[in-house]
């Protein structure tokens, strides 16, 4: 089937977590047969900061971040078979969802893809004006980044026909273990932007062990906190590109991670960066939120952390013989349950037969 898909950014990780996501499933997608388009705006320096070159089982557009460039792409949108709008592209987010619903062909799939299901449901619970409020009447699906039962249940809860979780995952062939580089060397390792709603778990669970343990070292990694006050143990690198990632995460005793406000009120929502993690057998310690258990196995496969004393007190417990031990128990779990080819089959079942019922 073809797929037109209008997103953040396939090309560029640069202040877009979802662009792993997006290559792992979509990747999938097209070895199954599906003839895919993703439309991406020229916006927020993406492009300047690519990760990839165009893949070559999809067909990737670029245009101006301009309301006539942006209606021209949405007008191939009545070409396609499924119509997809992601949210948080960044511009024109109200105009791409009410144009692919406005112009999709009779009998297209129409799918409203929410990276961000937490934080879109706060938003619209406030507006009943919401574009994704007035657009669900006329969608066929709505797929989430995670958020569990507590997001499908709101989501029916507004209406929509049909709301499946397709969690993050694993691509082995992009992450996987790999040598230590000297300039990621650390005993805790962060990587993650500083973003408004993550800011002060950020400063719990980071930088308050870092504090406690002032001769441990530790490494911030993202966009965002050169202009941080942080203590004198941590050292901050900026943008990490995506192809670094598995040096980073297998060169430090442990990495964390952070999860924003939204998603760990919402649970169910593991980030990339913990499958990331887990697939390059890196010891992860994350920060406690509902339904981990169900991704990795805690202080086996995983260490959870209540707040930054737990952080700090693993990192006291924690020798290299322990973190090489729930760094290996993490990759072998996700490589059996939690990879993009599983999730691929996922979406590539729940599309034929929505298509089907469509059809009917």
């Amino acid at each position: 089937m073809k797929i037109a898909f209008y997103g953040s950014s396939l090309l560029s990780s640069y202040w877009n977590g979802a662009a792993t996501y997006y290559r792992g499933i979509l990747g999938e997608l097209a070895r199954r047969g599906h003839e895919i388009t993703f439309y991406e705006p020229d916006a927020f320096d993406r492009q300047k900061h690519r990760d990839i070159d165009p893949p070559d089982w999809c067909r990737s557009v670029v245009y101006p971040a301009t309301e006539d460039a942006m209606r021209g792409v949405l007008a191939e949108a009545g070409g396609a078979d499924i119509v997809v709008k992601a949210n948080g592209v960044g511009v024109f987010d109200r105009e791409l969802l009410e144009g692919v619903v406005a112009g999709a062909r009779p009998g297209a799939l129409k799918i409203f893809w929410d990276v961000d299901a937490a934080a879109t449901l706060d938003e619209m619970r406030g507006d009943e004006g919401h574009p994704v409020r007035q657009a669900l009447p006329h969608l066929d699906m709505v797929l989430t980044y995670g958020g569990g039962p507590p997001v499908v249940n709101a989501y029916r809860g507004f209406g929509a026909r049909l709301c499946e979780p397709v969690y993050n995952a694993l691509d082995p062939e992009t992450h996987h273990p790999a040598p230590a580089d000297p300039k990621f060397t650390a005993d805790l390792a962060f990587l993650g932007n500083r973003l408004p709603d993550r800011e002060a778990r950020v400063e719990e669970f980071f930088l308050r062990p870092a504090a406690a343990l002032p001769d441990r070292k530790f490494l911030i990694g993202g966009n965002g906190w050169a202009s941080k006050d942080m203590p004198p143990n941590v050292r901050h690198l900026g943008h990490v590109y995506t192809h670094e990632h598995n040096a980073f995460n297998c060169t430090p005793l442990a990495v964390l991670n952070v999860a924003r406000d939204s998603m760990a009120n919402v649970g169910f929502s593991p980030a990339t960066r913990v499958f990331e993690a887990a697939g390059a057998g890196a010891c992860l310690i994350t920060d406690a939120w509902e339904g981990i258990e169900q991704f990795l196995a805690p202080d086996t496969e995983v260490l959870v952390a209540r707040d930054g004393q737990d952080v700090a007190d693993h990192m006291a417990a924690l020798t290299p013989e322990l973190a090489a031990a729930i760094g290996r128990a993490a990759l072998a779990r996700v490589k059996a349950e939690h990879t993009y080819a599983l999730r691929g089959e996922q979406v590539d079942a729940l599309l034929r037969a929505q298509a089907r019922g469509v059809a009917a």
